[in-house]
């Protein structure tokens, strides 16, 4: 019965390290705390989470929820705003309706890369998975 408990707390374990950690303010680097209250200095709460090596804020602005990716040394790589699927562009929802028929879109948002591309990301689900599509303005797809 050890044996089994043991085995279970490790399955259990496992899958975390795939999934963002939630972290304390004291966990994250000072040079990205100090990037984002110059970047977004009207935003008085937030969360962060780590992604592999990378730290994300998580807050609301201008009524919208938003979140903001920064290296340890303070860079920021991205920023992204939630929207309704409805919202996406329409070249975005035209591939959407032909090449995801089957899915469903769960949520939707803009990147906006620090170097300023900005790409349109849709939450697909079906059969119970989900995956995250990227797509240039155009529709074309950028990455699955």
């Amino acid at each position: 019965m050890k044996h089994v408990l043991i085995l279970a707390a490790f399955a259990l374990a496992a899958p975390a390290h795939s999934f963002a950690q939630t972290l304390k303010p004291a966990q994250v680097p000072a040079a990205a705390k100090a990037t984002f209250k110059a970047k977004f200095p009207a935003v008085k709460t937030n969360t962060w989470e780590r992604e592999g090596d990378k730290f994300e804020a998580g807050f609301k602005l201008n009524g919208k929820m938003m979140s903001a990716v920064f290296t340890p040394a303070g860079e920021l790589l991205e920023t992204e705003t939630d929207m309704l699927p409805g919202q996406l562009p329409a070249p975005v929802r035209a591939t959407l309706a032909r090449d995801y028929q089957a899915y469903k879109v769960r949520e939707a948002a803009t990147i906006v890369a620090a170097t300023g591309t900005t790409t349109y990301e849709a939450e697909v689900s079906k059969g119970g998975k989900t995956q995250d599509v990227l797509f240039n303005a155009d529709g074309t797809l950028v990455k699955k």
